[in-house]
């Protein structure tokens, strides 16, 4: 039997532990049903605490595996997660503008979830200046948004954001000190739509990843931004509801919490 799944290609970082980076990224996109592709950005020493060291790929390799991978299979969405370099960040874009049909899905990756800072000044200016212009849907947390844009009201941040270049901003909020975790969509230069999520007691590794790689499966399947951010939303929540330790660190996200609970 022949399956004919959607294309995803995740730039993304590896990550040892497992639970973010490249393999978050293809657990959710083999979850949704898509065929996940993927070009390393950076190798990293990490565990489910924190990223201790970041070693940036060439960005002439990221590019050459990109192309050879794009004149053989018809990508439908581009993820991009972790890039640690500006050169890297450079690199990518030079891939994207050659490709301006495929929708875009960026998640800033500017801090590790145990907080190890990600990014440089020359990687925040190549980002706002380079890639905001190229991408479709957004997806920082409220730090990012904040670091991304200099500002600090996050209404602000998310119509700022639009300004750069991105057709949608969706700002998460599980950052902030709230009861419950409010996620703010942006587009057409107005807040769109305020989400609310109960908030989950745990910290988790990778949800950033999962929530951009859903909203990037969604799309392959030919979902509109909207109702894919608004499914995807719901995907990664139950994914962290119904999240695992492997560590001593944050919990993993249970991406494939509808398998097992369908047996």
């Amino acid at each position: 039997m022949n399956y004919n799944r959607p294309v995803v290609l995740a730039f993304s970082g590896h990550d040892p532990s497992g639970g973010a980076g490249v393999q978050a990224d293809i657990e959710t996109l083999v979850s949704h049903q898509c065929h996940a592709t993927s070009v390393i950005t950076a190798l990293t020493e990490q565990d489910t605490h924190n990223v201790k060291k970041l070693i940036p790929q060439h960005p002439d390799d990221i590019i050459a595996q990109a192309q050879t991978l794009l004149n053989d299979i018809a990508v439908d969405v581009f993820k991009i997660g972790l890039i640690g370099h500006y050169e890297t960040a450079i690199a990518i874009h030079s891939v994207l503008r050659q490709y301006p049909h495929i929708p875009v899905v960026l998640d800033p990756v500017l801090a590790a979830g145990g907080g190890t800072d990600l990014s440089s000044q020359q990687l925040l200016a190549t980002l706002v200046d380079l890639l905001l212009p190229c991408t479709t849907v957004l997806t920082p947390n409220s730090e990012e948004a904040r670091k991304l844009t200099g500002l600090t009201d996050l209404h602000e941040c998310g119509l700022k954001l639009l300004e750069l270049g991105c057709d949608y901003v969706l700002i998460t909020g599980t950052h902030e000190s709230t009861p419950s975790v409010s996620n703010q969509l942006f587009h057409d230069g107005r807040c769109w739509e305020t989400y609310t999520w109960d908030r989950l007691p745990d910290s988790y590794h990778g949800s950033g990843c999962t929530l951009a790689a859903s909203i990037a499966a969604l799309m392959a399947h030919g979902l509109k931004p909207l109702p894919a951010v608004m499914e995807a939303q719901e995907y990664t929540w139950n994914a962290l509801h119904a999240a695992y330790v492997s560590g001593k660190g944050q919990h993993n996200p249970n991406r494939f919490f509808w398998m097992e609970q369908s047996t």
